[in-house]
């Protein structure tokens, strides 16, 4: 029998997933085939409506090795998994003569700990286990959501947290979840048999296709120790995400609160001396915390230092007397054991890394209304680690909706680790940039209106002329808003300012679930949805209920962000343009989302309004503007009302 072709395999999958084929999805299902065949590397950018996991998906199930795909959200992940590939692997099983295995795979503390369900967890302040059950009141949220887990542990198969609903509080799941440091082992604890982190791991290894997530991806990578399988292939899908997710994995913190659980957990069982040295260093260090101002720390404080050395030599001797002592008395004690030594050993490698003082390391303090000030360090770049672990043994793709800024993809594959296209080179990676395009009509679905006429945007102070012009393009669009504002408290003041002035109902994050907030406003066309960040890539919102999507300013990284000024001064530092290569990427990816909210269908109609006229003065503007779909574009107030309410008359009229 002869070999299916790509097309042949392609078209069976788009029909048995109802949809249509697109000719950048062709084009890119053939890019991948090649890549994977070629052992190369690919970006790829395809537009929203592209169909791109069927575009990587036929391609690797096709090459018949071992695939990993990691995506940033959980709702890919879930469309993956429930929907694209147990109806690909059908639709493709007659041609390929062979059924693709599937599985999903997270990190440890995503799963239900059955040791932690019915033994407890370890207790901070006394000896023995802490019965969550029995210490929350039946009738309070949180005892409510412990025994709904408990009959939930009984009837799962799988000891997801994502396939509870609905969902429960992270202070819940952390009754019953454990991370890797503090998991027994399967072979040490007395349900490693019926473990669901074990169960979903044996699942991964014999599958053909691994979806993960970013964060373990990262894991995988920077710990050296595997967590996921073998395999020949990674697919990375929202790769626009996969920098500050990597950046997340290898960042460490330390907070007083988190230094003394880790005193209460250890002092029981080590030897009195070397609990006491804990206790001292962890009240230096905090009493160092309290004086603490936000900011970047270019070199450390003599006390903080002094801290920190303090902190890193008595976590070390306790952790080699954790070792060494047993106690028959405590309670469970291996899982007691188990969770100091995880504490500890965290609070060791921080303080560690911080004293060691790396050039490619960045340390600061932060502040936190609620939470009180944490000592952070993150690394400088993680563009050498990516290029090092991620290209150096597989074909990878790399694909999302916003790659290319700019008008090319030197940008974003700078930050992953690779030279510019096309350069050479035994020592480095060799890579191709794709744009397959969008199946929508921007200039003809789209406009793109810049208020040119505003002031521009300070640091502080509110905006008058902003909230008129919002609540004159709500009013024009009748309502069906999706407002992007670039901080919790801009949103929060325009919502406020806008339910004083208009009927249209305002949704304002934070003030019910992100995914309560989105069915609501997809429910209501009138409706209006402020938020913040999540919201820049979070909507999917089809149809008439989102026809202007508004953005407050530019959404560039604050300037006293300490991560992101001293990647700005390093590049400055090295030669090149800071500025373009950090805070405008930052913004022009940020917008490039923001913007793709607004048409999500064929027949989708809108504007996308930026308040902010440095997107048309500025000298960086074309940048940005070239990141954008291509919109019709115009600063003309009155063309862009006219434009609103027609299209807002045509809903009206189609009953929508």
């Amino acid at each position: 029998m002869t070999k299916p072709s790509l097309p042949e395999l392609l078209h069976a999958a788009v029909t048995a997933v109802g949809g249509v084929e697109r000719p950048g999805q062709v084009t890119m299902a053939k890019a991948v085939a090649e890549a994977v065949d070629d052992n190369s590397h690919l970006l790829v950018q395809a537009g929203t409506g592209t169909g791109k996991s069927l575009g990587y998906l036929v391609p690797a199930l096709a090459h018949g090795e071992r695939v990993v795909v990691a995506t940033a959200t959980l709702a890919l992940q879930r469309q993956l998994v429930e929907r694209d590939l147990p109806r690909t692997v059908d639709a493709l099983h007659p041609l390929l003569r062979r059924r693709p295995e599937f599985a999903m795979l997270k990190g440890r503390s995503n799963y239900l700990c059955l040791h932690r369900l019915h033994e407890g967890a370890p207790q901070d302040e006394e000896e023995g286990l802490f019965d969550q059950f029995e210490a929350a009141a039946p009738t309070s949220k949180l005892g409510q959501d412990l025994l709904r887990m408990r009959d939930w542990a009984d009837e799962t198969e799988t000891g997801d947290r994502d396939d509870l609903t609905p969902g429960v509080s992270d202070r819940a799941w952390s009754q019953v979840s454990v991370s890797s440091r503090e998991c027994l082992g399967a072979s040490k604890c007395a349900y490693g048999a019926e473990c669901f982190a074990e169960m979903a791991r044996e699942r991964a290894k014999l599958a053909d296709v691994v979806v993960t997530n970013h964060a373990l991806l990262a894991i995988d990578a920077i710990e050296g120790a595997p967590v996921l399988p073998q395999h020949e292939v990674l697919i990375v899908d929202e790769a626009h995400e996969l920098v500050s997710r990597v950046t997340g994995v290898a960042t460490g913190e330390l907070t007083p609160g988190q230094v003394n659980r880790a005193v209460r957990r250890a002092a029981k069982l080590v030897n009195e001396k070397a609990a006491d040295a804990l206790q001292t260093a962890s009240e230096t260090f905090e009493r160092v915390m309290e004086l603490a101002l936000p900011g970047r720390l270019e070199d450390i404080p003599e006390d903080l230092g002094y801290a920190l050395m303090a902190l890193r030599d008595a976590a070390r001797t306790v952790i080699s007397a954790i070792g060494s002592t047993r106690d028959k008395s405590v309670q469970d004690e291996d899982a007691v054991r188990k969770q100091a030594l995880a504490s500890v050993e965290n609070i060791h490698a921080v303080a560690e890394r911080i004293t060691q003082g790396s050039e490619y390391d960045v340390v600061w303090y932060e502040r936190h209304d609620r939470f009180g000030a944490s000592l952070r360090v993150a690394p400088l770049s993680v563009s050498g680690l990516l290029r090092e672990k991620l290209f150096s043994e597989r074909s990878v793709v790399l694909t999302s909706a916003t790659l290319k800024l700019g008008g090319d993809f030197n940008g974003v594959g700078a930050s992953l680790g690779l030279a510019p296209e096309g350069t050479g080179g035994e020592e480095v990676p060799q890579w191709k940039g794709l744009d397959v395009g969008s199946p929508f009509d921007y200039p003809k679905q789209g406009i793109l209106y810049v208020a040119r006429h505003l002031a521009t945007p300070g640091r502080e102070g509110s905006r008058g002329d902003m909230m008129d012009e919002l609540a004159e393009l709500v009013e024009a669009a009748g309502g069906r808003t999706l407002g992007l504002f670039s901080s919790m408290r801009a949103a929060q003041a325009a919502a406020e300012e806008l339910r004083g002035r208009l009927d249209t109902p305002i949704l304002l994050q934070g003030e019910e679930t992100l995914g309560e907030l989105i069915k609501n406003f997809a429910a209501d066309p009138e409706t209006c949805l402020f938020g913040t960040l999540s919201l820049w890539q979070g909507v999917d919102v089809p149809g008439p209920g989102c026809q202007l999507v508004v953005m407050d300013r530019i959404p560039f990284p604050r300037p006293d962000d300490p991560l992101m000024s001293a990647r700005q001064k390093a590049v400055e530092e090295a030669g090149g343009n800071g500025f373009m290569a950090v805070a405008a990427t930052h913004a022009a990816l940020l917008m490039a989302q923001g913007a793709g909210r607004l048409v999500r269908a064929t027949g989708d109609r809108g504007v996308v309004a930026v308040l902010d006229p440095r997107l048309a003065n500025a000298r960086y503007s074309s940048y940005l503007r070239a990141s954008l779909p291509d919109f019709w574009y115009t600063t003309d107030r009155n063309q862009v009302r006219r434009s609103l309410a027609a299209i807002d008359a045509a809903a009206k009229a189609d009953g929508r």
